[in-house]
């Protein structure tokens, strides 16, 4: 019996797990969340609210700065959408605060998924489950080892809503990107005709996210990772992302491609030359929102970003980075909430379905330069969460591992038609 299946479906409140503090990036801090959740799940335990991290060190632990979960999402809104599936609590809700009972995961090759699996299971023995409060030390969530179903991520990941004032600074950002795309466009309007330009205002004014992953920390990482891996496809360069770009024809030009990069730690500052014509990179100090961006830490920047992309027309991303694939997922999540249930098939509800909504993935081939474009809707993105398999795909879904392997930039197309 597989621990998916082995999961009890009551949330106790009076039964508590405590995890070590998340770090590393955001989305990392989102999946080693997500797994903390789901081990609490099947211990049956509400997860006490773990602190996450604000800034982004990755071997000077000490001197991550730690940052409550509630500072970047609904506490109470994560719990009214998960509930009855994983539940978080507050120290103020521990009754005795009695010693809790700790457990230490393994490490190393010999603590392997049977030994970290048995090792729960025996947590959930009367004499270790009588205890208020288990609390596990040592490495990270996202380090532990992964027992859960990737559904049951995805399905966390959708209770997890940004506080209002996030919330709000996203507005303001995709406010502001949508003012610059307008103006060009009735200027283009006006120069050939003034009663198209008068028609133009007030349209939907699309735009495109580029997470432009060519940061410092990430080339480091990625070099590492084509040496481990043995290819060089993962690494993409500002030009062929540009490249990869300039092949959108699903959006008018000119349109807006807002570049999403850890600006702090941007080497290139040549990010803005080199586009096309009809593409306008801004990214944020040219867009003039670099002002909202500074107020705050490394992971609220970041998760500003990435509700930027989520809601963009077309995003553009790199395959192996967690948070470009995050990003897919959630928009892939949302169409699903809309009715688009099939894997593989565009008839949804009808022609008229249709005509309403175009979703168009395509997956942009690295080790040939060849392009490769399927319609697609997957139940909920699950193969581009590799991340959180130990394959490259599901083979039940419509894309094979050949067309995964190896791959450089996600396009994500999500087109409304007003």
């Amino acid at each position: 019996m597989s621990a998916a299946s082995n999961l009890q479906h009551a949330v106790r409140r009076d039964k508590f797990l405590e995890v070590p503090q998340i770090i590393w990036g955001l989305n990392n801090q989102k999946i080693a969340l997500a797994r903390a959740c789901l081990t609490a799940r099947f211990l049956n335990r509400t997860l006490l609210m773990p602190s996450l991290s604000a800034s982004l060190f990755y071997k000077e632990v000490e001197l991550l700065k730690p940052m409550a979960f509630d500072k970047i999402y609904q506490f109470d809104k994560f719990n009214c959408l998960c509930d009855g599936f994983v539940q978080l609590g507050r120290y103020s809700n521990l009754l005795n605060h009695s010693t809790p009972f700790e457990i230490q995961k393994g490490s190393g090759r010999k603590w392997t998924k049977e030994r970290d699996l048995d090792q729960l299971k025996q947590c959930r023995e009367e004499s270790v489950d009588s205890s208020e409060v288990i609390r596990i030390g040592g490495k990270n969530p996202f380090l532990w080892h992964d027992h859960w179903p990737v559904k049951d991520y995805a399905k966390i990941f959708q209770c997890l809503v940004v506080v209002d004032e996030i919330e709000n600074e996203v507005a303001k950002v995709i406010l502001k990107i949508k003012e610059v795309g307008s103006k060009v466009r009735y200027k283009i309007d006006a120069s050939q005709n003034e009663e198209s330009a008068d028609s133009s205002l007030g349209q939907h004014v699309p735009y495109v996210a580029v997470h432009m992953r060519i940061e410092k920390d990430w080339m480091i990482h990625c070099k590492k990772l084509e040496q481990k891996l043995r290819i060089e496809q993962i690494c993409s360069s500002k030009e062929e992302i540009m490249e990869r770009v300039s092949q959108i024809t699903s959006i008018q030009q000119p349109v807006v491609v807002y570049l999403a990069v850890a600006d702090t730690l941007l080497e290139d500052e040549s990010i803005l030359s080199g586009w096309n014509d009809g593409l306008l990179p801004l990214e944020k100090k040219r867009l003039g929102v670099w002002g909202i961006y500074k107020k705050y830490p490394y992971l609220i920047q970041s998760a500003i970003d990435y509700e930027v992309c989520s809601r963009a027309d077309v995003f553009v991303g790199n395959s192996f980075s967690t948070f470009s694939s995050l990003v897919v997922l959630s928009r892939t999540q949302k169409l699903v909430r809309m009715g688009f249930t099939s894997s593989c098939s565009a008839k949804v509800g009808g022609q008229s379905s249709i005509r309403m909504m175009l979703i168009s993935l395509q997956l942009l081939i690295g080790a040939d330069k060849m392009l490769w474009s399927h319609t697609m809707l997957p139940s909920l993105c699950i193969n581009l969460l590799r991340m959180l398999t130990s394959v490259w795909s599901l083979t039940k879904h419509c894309m094979m591992s050949s067309l995964l392997t190896p791959h450089l930039v996600i396009l994500n197309t999500l087109s409304l038609l007003q």
